[in-house]
């Protein structure tokens, strides 16, 4: 349980991570490359980093569009997992107070009759025990 917990908010964050990086990649590309012409030269904190013609560009924009949708995704898949998850577990969370309810409830009315309910069950349970002990033991059974 622990392991798929760990999974769905390290695919969340992998995904923000995803996401927030190549959003900023793309606001530090635009920021820094407001020229234009036939050919753009990518410059980036004072650096050239490659000379693009228009469909480069274009092409560059479509995989940096596919990679920021791919952080999106994995974000809302984390995102769904972890929403999953917390509805099983209240509803776990619920059945479990029914159940705790229900047991002290008749723990309650078993105390009212006197008691004496409890104490037989506890004296049969034993001596099934003690006799189940005393057998002999035949191999292979």
């Amino acid at each position: 349980m622990k392991r798929v917990q760990n999974e769905a908010s390290d695919m969340l964050l992998l995904g923000l991570l995803l996401a927030g990086a190549t959003a900023a990649f793309v606001g530090l590309l635009i920021a820094y490359n407001l020229s234009g012409g036939p050919n753009y030269t990518v410059t980036m904190f004072g650096n050239n980093l490659v000379s693009l013609n228009h469909l480069s560009a274009f092409l560059a924009g479509i995989a940096l569009t596919l990679v920021f949708g791919l952080g999106l995704a994995m974000m809302a898949a984390g995102a769904a997992h972890h929403r999953r998850r917390s509805v099983r577990l209240r509803s776990a969370r619920r059945q479990a107070d029914v159940a705790t309810a229900e047991r002290d409830e008749l723990a309650s009315r078993m105390d009212a009759r006197g008691g004496t309910d409890r104490d037989q069950v506890g004296a049969t349970r034993e001596g099934r025990t003690a006799a189940r002990h005393h057998r002999p033991h035949i191999f292979g059974h």
